[in-house]
């Protein structure tokens, strides 16, 4: 066994893992209980496990949990509370954005890091911000309603 030492949504941990290239994904969800970010793919192309790695997105299903270092892990879960959503995780609600729920992590969490860089985007912005991540339900014109509602509540304008 091996430990590793993470600090996830401002906490530190310590998991003893049998593989220490077992992928990030496994390690929050099966070890931490976090069940935010989805496997989806499993090759890093649709989003579904998408957590920031120091504010960057990044796709957890191939992030060995042992490269991950002393960088701080936010999932879906350290966003928010259902009592205390974020800004996004509250437009989303606004917006009506989720269907069946499966790609929202991702799209989130994508969103969280793009708006975290691009305060003013446009509509193209967030399509192309969000190009990589994959939704079958068809909910993509309420999601860049989501975030550009995010967007402007975050600069302090009427959503």
């Amino acid at each position: 066994m091996t430990p590793i030492k993470l600090k996830v949504n401002g906490k530190p941990v310590e998991v003893a893992v049998d593989d220490p290239d077992m992928p990030l994904l496994y390690l929050l969800r099966n070890d931490l209980g976090l069940h935010g970010p989805r496997f989806g793919c499993g090759l890093g192309q649709c989003g579904a496990c998408t957590v920031l790695m120091d504010g960057e997105a990044v796709r957890a299903c191939i992030t060995p949990a042992s490269s991950v270092g002393e960088a701080a892990i936010t999932t879906l879960e350290g966003l928010g509370s259902p009592e205390h959503p974020s800004p996004l995780q509250r437009a989303f609600i606004a917006e009506q954005a989720v269907q069946c729920g499966y790609c929202i992590n991702g799209m989130i969490m994508q969103s969280t890091a793009f708006l975290s860089q691009v305060k003013d985007p446009s509509e193209s912005d967030v399509k192309d911000a969000l190009a990589n991540n994959l939704c079958r339900c068809g909910t993509h014109l309420r999601i860049v309603r989501a975030v550009l509602r995010a967007a402007r509540e975050m600069q302090g304008a009427a959503p």
